[in-house]
């Protein structure tokens, strides 16, 4: 197994991506905010790279990625999304499992509102909220720490609460220069969107995905509430909602043993089913 970066030139910014070369059906991972294409390190270091072809990006404003050319319209999660949309468009991708964290779990359902490719989902810590502020305080924690993911610029105390919210003691030395380099206006930008309600109704598009969803979380994430998950209606929720013993916000990074089998089982799922499922439309992109 290799992987290969590369840098792919969308309207809105430069983004740089890692591929395994496995040919299994694509899984393209997006990372949440202040983060990059690194948090994946131990998915591509595991059998997954191997049976599947393993895509990571950095975000417009974050990593290797450029920022965005116009921020007001890209860092929102509709913006994200229609970035991320361009990015499969380029890659040729026709059909993938679509695995999204925090920030890049809301992506990925909103990508799932509109975009063809995706045959599967995969959410952790990223809760299906209806839109507008109730919808946010039903499936998140309300607490200080959460006024972070709207902060536009951090301190570097800031930096360092943040990545203990996200990682705990469990962090690589490289997550917190992911978090010093992140674009600020992307925080800031997202959150505005948010909880004005912009974008799809993501309760809606996971209640009605015609896809099986699957719902990893970690038992300690400080974040989001994981009795919330319990209560939306999924057509197609794979196997039930999992979550991981031990681990916190970004269970995939501190807990792979556990996740990744899981994951893995979950792309089996979602091959088998593909095949025999009509085509989606693209209603927008």
């Amino acid at each position: 197994m290799s992987v290969t970066d590369r840098t792919i030139r969308t309207p809105q910014a430069d983004l740089r991506l890692s591929q395994s070369s496995g040919s299994g059906m694509p899984i393209v991972m997006i990372h949440g905010s202040g983060s990059s294409r690194a948090v994946f390190a131990r998915q591509f270091d595991s059998p997954l790279a191997d049976a599947h072809r393993l895509i990571a990006f950095d975000l417009p404003g974050h990593g290797d990625s450029s920022d965005a050319r116009d921020p007001a319209a890209a860092y929102t999660i509709t913006g994200l999304a229609q970035t991320t949309a361009r990015l499969l468009d380029a890659l040729n991708i026709g059909h993938a499992i679509i695995f999204g964290w925090s920030l890049g779990g809301h992506v990925a359902i909103e990508l799932a509102s509109f975009h063809q490719a995706v045959n599967g989902l995969v959410l952790t810590g990223a809760p299906p909220v209806s839109r507008g502020p109730l919808g946010m305080l039903r499936g998140f924690h309300a607490n200080w720490d959460m006024l972070l993911t709207s902060k536009k610029v951090y301190s570097e105390r800031d930096i360092e609460r943040f990545e203990a919210f996200c990682f705990g003691d469990s962090a690589s030395p490289s997550f917190r220069e992911a978090i010093r380099r992140t674009d600020g206006r992307l925080r800031s930008g997202v959150a505005f969107g948010m909880f004005a309600g912009k974008g799809a109704d993501q309760k809606q598009v996971v209640e009605n995905a015609p896809f099986p969803v699957a719902v990893i979380n970690g038992e300690h994430d400080p974040l989001v509430r994981l009795s919330y998950f319990e209560t939306v209606a999924y057509a197609s929720l794979w196997e039930q909602c999992h979550v991981i013993s031990g681990a916190g916000h970004a269970p995939f990074w501190e807990k792979p043993d556990l996740f990744n089998p899981l994951l893995s089982r979950f792309a089996e799922t979602v091959v088998k089913q593909s095949a025999a499922r009509p085509a989606r439309r693209t209603e927008a992109g």
